[in-house]
């Protein structure tokens, strides 16, 4: 089992971009989904995540710009990021759980993706 997140790259502060994830090995189709996201320097910190049945949670500094979503069909989850700050540079992960609910401890993850670079310049 495989998860793959894409989407990454350099914007200036202000901009969006939408981040996915895909599987391979099994679908997340209603699988807890989550968004990580690793700081330069700094430890690795939830962003948001999506269960299924409820409201997706995010952390307090991304919400209102961010949105975490989910295509069931193909079992892809994606992370919507508007009025992007510097501070929002990290490397991005996207992680599944077995379980369906969300999550946002990244211990309670079972799967995980290879991560994408989100660079914000101010």
């Amino acid at each position: 089992v495989q998860l793959q997140a894409s989407g990454g790259g350099s914007v200036q502060a202000g901009g969006s971009l939408r981040l996915s994830c895909s599987s391979s090995g099994r679908t997340f189709s209603n699988n807890g989904m989550g968004w990580f996201r690793q700081p330069p320097g700094k430890e690795r910190e939830f962003v948001a995540t999506i269960g299924w049945g409820g409201p997706p949670t995010y952390a307090d500094s991304v919400k209102g710009r961010f949105t975490i979503s989910r295509d069931i069909r193909k079992g892809t989850v994606y992370l919507q990021m508007n009025s992007l700050k510097s501070e929002d540079t990290a490397i991005y992960y996207c992680a599944g759980r077995r379980s369906a609910a969300i999550s946002t401890n990244a211990m309670a993850y079972d799967y995980w993706g290879q991560g994408t670079l989100v660079t914000v310049s101010s």
